[in-house]
């Protein structure tokens, strides 16, 4: 992989959390967000390991558990605000969790984790010893009044994260297919040989022009989010005014819509979702 796309996501990256990353031995490029994830996963956790994913959840989670051998442990997160009970995580880490996987911001539900939330699952990730992996592509779509706080800028976390990115959501750039994974030398160091029986690497010519986009100013984040904000509203807006009720993403540019009275009516009895929407 080009050693300057390293260099600038380890130079993004550390600023970010507060910390110096050795683009050599603590960056891995993959293809995508999608291969970062399995590419983690197959790195840490051996056939007959838990790990806990929340829930609701991007579905390559639970798939990517099952694929790398490992057994999946559903947490609920309870609507309206998507709240956690950290005592149903301590019980995933009590019965051997290697790990548990933080989408943040969270997509489906637009739940943004606040930092005392994160520290709570840090905490236990030490205390177990285990990992926190984390999807993180959503970072800068967080909506004011929210936060985004990285889980490796925490305290003893960067040694217990394996942070999976992208840079298509951010960029706009989804068919480019660049992701990757940010942790501790020893992860990343048998990560690498993981991603090079995956995919070997990521279309080299789009790695050398991803760099211009690492290095954009402060200003593009800023008018990247207005521009989000605005589309959220107007959407919100939109599904006010026809009576369609709704979660308020705190970020990502995901909405819930709550269908349930409709399939109350006689109408629709028996339909599922999918039935409901077509």
């Amino acid at each position: 992989m080009p050693q300057n796309l390293r260099e600038a996501l380890a130079k993004k990256q550390g600023q970010a959390i507060g910390r110096e990353i050795n683009p050599n031995t603590e960056v891995v490029v993959t293809c995508g967000g999608t291969e970062a994830m399995m590419c983690a996963m197959m790195t840490i956790c051996n056939p007959g390991d838990k790990v806990m994913v929340f829930s609701p959840f991007y579905e390559n989670y639970g798939a990517d558990t099952i694929l790398s051998g490992a057994e999946p442990i559903y947490i609920p997160l309870i609507p309206p605000e998507y709240n956690f009970d950290i005592r149903l995580i301590e019980k995933g880490f009590r019965q051997g969790a290697k790990a548990i996987i933080v989408c943040n911001p969270s997509n489906p539900c637009g739940k943004v984790f606040t930092k005392e939330e994160l520290e709570s699952i840090g905490r236990m990730a030490v205390k177990y010893d285990a990992y926190v992996v984390t999807d993180e592509v959503y970072e800068h779509l967080v909506y004011e009044p929210y936060h985004h706080t990285y889980m490796s800028s925490l305290p003893e976390m960067f040694e217990h994260t394996i942070t999976c990115n992208s840079l298509s959501k951010t960029f706009s750039i989804t068919g480019w297919r660049l992701g990757y994974m940010i942790g501790p030398e020893e992860v990343i160091e048998a990560a690498k040989k993981v991603h090079d029986f995956l995919t070997v690497g990521a279309a080299a010519p789009l790695q050398e022009a991803a760099v211009t986009g690492l290095n954009f100013p402060a200003s593009y984040y800023k008018e990247l989010l207005d521009k989000y904000t605005k589309k959220r509203d107007y959407l919100l807006n939109g599904l006010d005014q026809i009576g369609l009720k709704h979660n308020v993403p705190q970020g990502t540019y995901f909405v819930l819509i709550d269908i349930q009275e409709f399939l109350d009516l006689p109408q629709f009895q028996g339909y599922t979702d999918l039935e409901f929407c077509e």
